[in-house]
């Protein structure tokens, strides 16, 4: 018998949870190794990435499980619950850590390469295009040349910094969605924490309920048995048969003790 399901039923419910999704991440990561297409590769880190986060949900329930259950276990049986989730805990950053390793991997192999060849010998062209020019269109042209250098200079700086900006804007915008997808995800755990606890508590009201109906039904059928015996005795005072319920019989004949005659 599992010793977790001494302690707590739900405990060990997510403990077996969280064994089932460590052994997929476990056959995931060999399947991967054995993947050489880089899309199934991404799809398949993707898989394991949302398994580690069920995982980590799955902890934080068994979290919340251990300090429900605190108050009512030993002082070793507290230790060796501790001891379960930090190796969860330490099992689960060991995957977390292979998947960033296969990611970065993964990131180096679709390094685009843009290197093409260099066109060159226009060399020749230029020189005899320069010297059929006289001394003040080369200077022209060269300020010319110049003018369109600077004007794309600032071209190309003001797209850098336009870049920097819509850059740190995403970046902003980002920050804040997944900081808010964070506190919605911690709002679901809790939700769903509520809802488990909510059952439960039904679940023992209703058996309480029954109990209550249960007496009631009984002291609804003594009620009507001692209706039925006083019904009998009005009926048929006579009748020896029936003896009289303690408190309800006829009053015993009283002696004075002088009689006036």
């Amino acid at each position: 018998m599992d010793p977790l399901s001494a302690i707590s039923v739900d405990l060990a419910e997510i403990d077996g949870q969280i064994s089932d999704v460590f052994r997929a991440l476990s056959n995931g990561f060999q399947k991967l190794e054995k993947i050489k297409d880089s899309s199934r590769q991404s799809r398949q880190l993707e898989e394991l990435t949302e398994k580690m986060r069920e995982c980590k949900r799955l902890i934080k329930e068994f979290d919340r499980e251990v300090k429900e259950e605190e108050s009512k276990n030993t002082a070793d049986t507290n230790r060796m619950l501790n001891e379960k989730k930090q190796s969860m805990i330490k099992e689960l950053n060991s995957y977390v850590a292979l998947k960033k390793q296969y990611a970065s991997k993964l990131d180096n192999n679709r390094a685009d390469l843009f290197d093409g060849p260099n066109n060159e010998g226009h060399g020749e062209e230029n020189a005899m295009m320069a010297s059929s020019m006289s001394n003040q269109q080369l200077m022209d042209t060269g300020n010319r040349m110049m003018d369109e250098t600077d004007q794309a200079i600032e071209r190309s700086k003001k797209v850098v910094e336009d870049t920097v900006n819509v850059g740190a804007d995403t970046a902003a915008a980002l920050k804040a969605q997944t900081e808010q997808m964070s506190r919605i995800v911690n709002e679901l755990d809790s939700i769903h924490f509520s809802i488990k606890k909510a059952s439960k508590l039904v679940k023992e009201i209703g058996r309480q309920v029954a109990t209550d109906r249960c007496i009631m039904a009984l002291l609804f059928i003594i009620v009507l048995g001692v209706i039925a015996v006083i019904i009998v005795k009005l009926v048929n005072p006579d009748n020896k048969d029936i003896r009289d319920i303690p408190g309800l019989g006829p009053p015993a004949a009283r002696r004075l003790l002088w009689d006036p005659k």
